[in-house]
């Protein structure tokens, strides 16, 4: 297919595999609540959440393979690309392999006395602490392959994959509830047995199609410069995914600290929701950042920024006619879907959600930064600005204030490390910051209100079973011309009715 064939064929292949997702999660994440019930929940959100926190490295490494892949196939270099593949599998499992261990070496220090865990449910909580860390080192050794489906722009592929991912816990948590002896313990055993499941799922399908794939690292190909381009940059993205991570299990552990496992429910539950809504944006990005990768690789440095700002409004308009409505509607959103709601979720809920609605409008610099390749300073000023959320929510309780106040600083620390990205892009890659705001930000204004506005009046003048399905769909019908004439410039108009065949005009 071409090339804006192609575009679009992705993106809507993760639009699907996100609504299908979206309805698997929530509906499992009811079962599997139900199935552990309130406390047995909270355990595997905090124990296999501070696990999978160190599956960040994994993402680093995905993201700094694909960069070089798709920077090299903008330079049209075959050997490069073998090279690369070959060097990233090696340098995956033997991180992999050092990660694991030093999880399990650090299981006594989290286990007498850091956590706060029933003594009873010690022994079973160790127990998924392991079986984490086995599909942990899966799912790291998975990472090279998935990175070349996205170089290879076949998001379609990744897309089923993850759909079947949703439909095997889907199963289990079916199963789960049948089963008759220790839940935790088998749920534990289940998610390790699913990771796997895609590393072979990944691995078999590579192997099969694209030739630069070996199973086994080629040891003649290990050249210590790619090694080290790689490394640099995942070095630099571990740094970077590891602090929102590390403020991610770190707000987490601060809340158990002060209020024990059943606000880890709670907080838990945020993070499934934001984690299913956060696909919608996330799509055009993941579609679009080869692109940008591959511009960068060409020398087109004002076609690499265009794409960065659209992928940045484009991606926070497909998530905020998501967010907004959900966000008036969260508390139905949650009876519904869970029926008895822990406390605080609601708000803990709306406030991560907007939250990351607010990162998106400037996360295709992050791409663009990426894309240059001088990361450094960039990783060092935005994220450890994000990781300092730990350090002010621990004060705030500390000096006894509440959860509202905690995720009031969790927002205003998020939005101070999406504007600083400007002037750091600015340095490096000369981008304006009165071009980005015109383009990007203002026009990103009038979309928001709209949608705030029907889906406020929704709520105020409507009650029935089932209203913020009404909401969504009513938000998004309304607005649509919001965002098609105010959101988009006329240059993006023509490009999105270029690709869906309507309009022929190149942007």
């Amino acid at each position: 297919m071409n090339s804006n064939t192609r575009l679009i064929v992705n993106t809507l292949a993760q639009h699907i595999k996100t609504v299908i997702n979206i309805v698997l999660s929530l509906y499992s994440t009811r079962l599997v609540l139900q199935a552990l019930g309130q406390s047995d929940f909270g355990i595997f959100s905090l124990v296999g959440g501070l696990v999978t926190m160190l599956g960040f490295i994994t993402n680093a490494m995905i993201v700094a393979t694909q960069r070089h892949l798709s920077f090299y196939n903008g330079k049209g270099s075959a050997k490069e690309i073998q090279q690369i593949f070959s060097n990233s599998l090696f340098l995956h499992i033997i991180i992999g392999v050092a990660i694991s261990v030093i999880i399990i070496i650090l299981q006594p220090l989290f286990f007498n006395g850091f956590l706060r865990i029933d003594s009873t449910r010690t022994t079973e909580a160790i127990f998924v602490y392991m079986m984490m860390t086995l599909g942990l080192l899966f799912t790291f050794i998975s990472a090279p392959y998935k990175a070349l489906f996205v170089a290879h722009e076949n998001i379609v592929y990744i897309s089923l994959i993850d759909i079947m991912d949703g439909v095997l816990k889907l199963i289990c948590a079916l199963w789960l509830l049948q089963w008759q002896h220790d839940r935790l313990v088998a749920y534990g055993v289940i998610m390790a047995s699913i990771m796997a499941f895609n590393y072979l799922a990944f691995s078999i399908y590579a192997k099969i199609n694209y030739k630069e794939t070996v199973l086994i690292p080629n040891y003649k190909q290990i050249n210590s410069k790619n090694i080290f381009d790689i490394f640099n940059i995942a070095g630099w993205t571990i740094y970077m995914t590891g602090c929102i991570m590390g403020r991610t299990q770190g707000i987490a552990i601060v809340f158990n600290h002060f209020f024990g496992t059943l606000i880890n429910t709670a907080y838990g539950i945020a993070m499934q929701v934001t984690g299913a809504v956060h696909f919608v944006g996330t799509a055009v990005t993941n579609a679009i950042s080869p692109r940008i990768y591959k511009a960068e690789g060409m020398n087109n440095r004002d076609r690499m920024l265009s794409m960065s700002e659209a992928a940045s409004k484009f991606s926070y308009l497909l998530m905020a006619m998501a967010v907004i409505p959900i966000v008036f509607e969260m508390d139905n959103i949650l009876h519904t879907w869970l029926g008895e709601v822990p406390e605080k979720a609601t708000l803990i809920c709306q406030f991560v959600l907007i939250t990351a609605l607010l990162d998106q409008s400037t996360t295709g610099l992050t791409i663009a930064n990426l894309a240059v390749g001088n990361i450094r300073n960039y990783s060092i000023i935005t994220n450890t600005i994000k990781l300092s959320t730990v350090i002010l929510v621990y004060i705030n309780l500390y000096w006894g204030g509440n959860i509202t106040l905690s995720m009031i600083c969790y927002m205003v620390i998020e939005i101070i490390s999406a504007l600083i990205r400007l002037p750091l892009l600015k340095a490096t890659t000369g981008l304006s910051i009165q071009h980005y705001t015109t383009n990007v930000f203002l026009r990103l204004l009038i979309p928001s209100l709209a949608l705030t506005c029907v889906s406020w009046t929704s709520i105020q003048l409507f009650d029935f079973p089932f209203r913020f399905l009404f909401t969504i769909t009513l938000s998004s019908i309304i607005s649509a011309p919001f965002i098609w004439f105010g959101g988009l410039k006329v240059e993006e108009r023509n490009t999105i009715l270029d690709i869906i065949g309507i309009k022929k005009k190149k942007f």
